[in-house]
């Protein structure tokens, strides 16, 4: 448990998982001393690999610092909130609220969602200077120590150090933050999965490149551009009215299960009628020309209409099919001439040819995304007059997002959750296409600066602020959708970090020597239950069987057994009704895992003796004991 990972974070150093994927698929490439030998790599490769040593490269300082908290994993605990979850809206909800720092979720998250997150969209911290954003960290590396760790000079290490720990707000803090998040996103991501990330010009050409290098320049599918703004701001020389959304997908290969055609609006529809009464359906009607510099020879020619009239093209123009093309789609009534039939020659595109979308437009106008007035009128209206969020994202933005992406049982996380708006967001646009979208949200309980609406409304912190806007969203979505049966709830877990004086008791206890004074109570029952099923892979929203041992009491989970609690009543009677299920009922987990302070050693060993003499007897079954501190 926590004392194995603060081992396991002292061993941490940039490059630890690209070494394991090595050895995994390239271990030929390792000599006996464990060197990875480079040229036995390049042998290993298909043949016709092209390798290159001209790669421009992206660093800053704190980058391998950033690659080094990509290798370590959380200390924190998981309590659930056991009296919001136990509420009959939240009681089967399969949508999660994390409260804590989002790098220790990301690390708790990716245990059970690894692979299994379709759509990421965040809207991080802009750093504008003005939006609050500084780089602090929580880590108590010394100089030396970092230096060592790193491979830096001790004077590089100093300077990262002050960076980490004064409070920057430069490119290379920012950067430095960002890169182990991104790193864990695209741990989450399915194979088809496909991420969004507002931004505007103050990083916006850091991030790409960041993205580039986090998620391939190759899987690079749009920065979008968001139409933020619809009036002119004279306060400064250029009114910005627009920001970015970049998107990138995890496989590019797999772009087209990732990203489908945006669903028509209905002025969209509108557009398509029927007035020749032609058989195939509604259509619309596009131009027949193009520019010159798209065309072959063949596309240039005065065309002559059935009616007689010729049509030479404009200067710089060519027609997009052949003379023969044209002649075939006129015989097939695929051309529109006017009403008159004396038009301008244009080509029919029927809303019964293909999907009834359209493909994404690289600029979300306002139409389509909201704006930042519309997001802040939205939260007005939710809460009863008061601008709770000072900088909210527009639903609409997230629903036309959400729109381009595939996949009805989508899980989708917003890891900087702010004021919820994804969570609204994915329950507006369940409730209007029946889809079974599931959502994911993380925010830092960051306190509610004095002076603003939120304070003076009573809320202390942001994500108690951001809960409370998808319980309202929630209810104004049923009000307005009484007949939509879909999850309108959800689970809530805080993220903790032990106390102190636990810390420094697991950092003295020795299981042989040590009689420990942790107990559960230091850190909570359901807090370790609920950590253990996450590290096991069984996610936040599954919950353990009770079973009884004799008096005693263990949870079961899929291929675990927990025991928790405290070996008082722990006894031969308990070992005796566990081998008993082992032998007769439909019961099998192949782990059983203990509570490291809650045993002594004599219990383990007696454990471990019967589960050989049991083994003994059916050489078919497999049950490993692992003791966690």
């Amino acid at each position: 448990m926590i004392k194995d990972i603060i081992g396991r974070n002292a061993e941490a150093a940039a490059g630890q998982k690209e070494i394991k994927v090595l050895r995994e698929y390239f271990p030929q490439c390792f000599n006996a001393d464990g060197e990875f030998d480079i040229e036995a790599f390049k042998a290993a490769l298909p043949e016709g690999t092209t390798l290159t040593d001209e790669t421009s490269g992206f660093n800053w300082l704190g980058k391998n610092y950033a690659r080094m908290l990509t290798n370590m994993d959380t200390t924190t605990l998981i309590r659930p909130d056991e009296e919001h979850n136990a509420k009959p809206e939240n009681r089967d909800s399969k949508n999660i609220y994390i409260s804590g720092d989002n790098l220790d979720a990301l690390q708790h998250l990716v245990k059970s969602y690894g692979g299994k997150v379709k759509v990421i969209y965040i809207d991080p911290p802009y750093n504008t200077g003005s939006d609050g954003f500084v780089y602090n960290d929580r880590f108590n590396f010394t100089a030396d120590e970092l230096a060592k760790r790193l491979d830096v000079s001790r004077e590089r290490a100093e300077r990262i150090l002050s960076m980490t720990r004064r409070g920057s707000a430069s490119h290379a803090a920012w950067l430095t933050f960002m890169l182990p998040r991104l790193s864990f996103a695209r741990n989450l991501l399915t194979d088809d999965g496909v991420i969004f990330i507002s931004i505007d010009d103050n990083e916006q050409a850091n991030l790409k490149k960041l993205c580039d290098e986090v998620f391939g320049e190759e899987c690079f599918v749009a920065q979008f551009i968001w139409e933020k703004r619809k009036t002119r701001e004279n306060r400064s020389s250029i009114s910005i009215r627009h920001d970015y959304v970049l998107c990138y997908v995890k496989d590019i290969e797999l772009l087209e299960d990732s990203l489908g055609l945006e669903i028509m609006t209905k002025a969209a529809l509108s557009r398509y009628k029927n007035p020749d009464n032609d058989p195939k359906g509604p259509w619309t009607s596009v131009p027949a020309i193009a520019q010159a510099g798209h065309g072959t020879k063949s596309q240039f020619y005065t065309f002559v209409a059935p009616n007689g009239k010729s049509y030479n093209l404009p200067s710089g123009s060519c027609w997009r099919m052949t003379l023969e093309k044209m002649n075939e789609a006129v015989a097939q009534n695929k051309i529109w001439f006017g009403s008159d039939g004396n038009g301008v020659p244009r080509i029919k595109k029927y809303l019964s040819e293909g999907k009834q979308g359209l493909t994404p437009e690289s600029i979300i106008s306002s139409e389509k995304g909201g704006t930042n007035d519309s997001a802040k009128r939205e939260i007005v209206e939710l809460f009863n007059g008061k601008a709770v969020f000072e900088t909210p994202k527009p639903v609409e933005l997230i629903r036309h997002i959400l729109s381009m992406t595939l996949g009805e049982n989508a899980t989708v996380l917003d890891f900087f959750g702010g004021s919820s708006t994804t969570a609204h967001a994915v329950m507006q646009k369940n409730a209007e296409d029946g889809d079974n979208r599931k959502f994911i949200l993380v925010q830092l309980p960051e306190e509610c600066k004095p002076d603003s609406e939120a304070a003076k409304a009573g809320y202390k912190t942001i994500d108690e602020v951001g809960m409370e806007r998808i319980k309202r969203a929630a209810k104004k979505i049923k009000e307005a959708n009484p007949l939509f049966a879909g999850d309108l709830g959800f689970k809530h877990f805080v993220l903790e970090e032990p106390k102190e004086n636990a810390l420094l008791q697991m950092e003295k206890f020795d299981p042989i020597t040590t009689i420990s004074s942790l107990t559960v109570d230091d850190f909570g029952l359901e807090a370790v239950l609920r950590t253990w099923l996450v590290a096991d892979g069984y996610g936040f929203t599954e919950d353990a069987e009770e079973v009884m041992l004799g008096r005693y009491k263990a949870y079961w989970k899929g291929n675990h057994l927990y025991m928790i609690n405290p070996d008082k009543d722990f006894d031969a009677n308990s070992i005796a009704a566990l081998m008993d299920k082992y032998n007769g009922e439909p019961f099998s987990p192949q782990n059983i895992v203990i509570f490291g302070y809650s045993f002594s050693f004599t219990h383990c060993e007696e454990l471990q003796k019967n589960l050989r003499t049991l083994k003994e007897g059916n050489k078919t079954l497999t049950v490993n004991i692992d003791v966690r501190y």
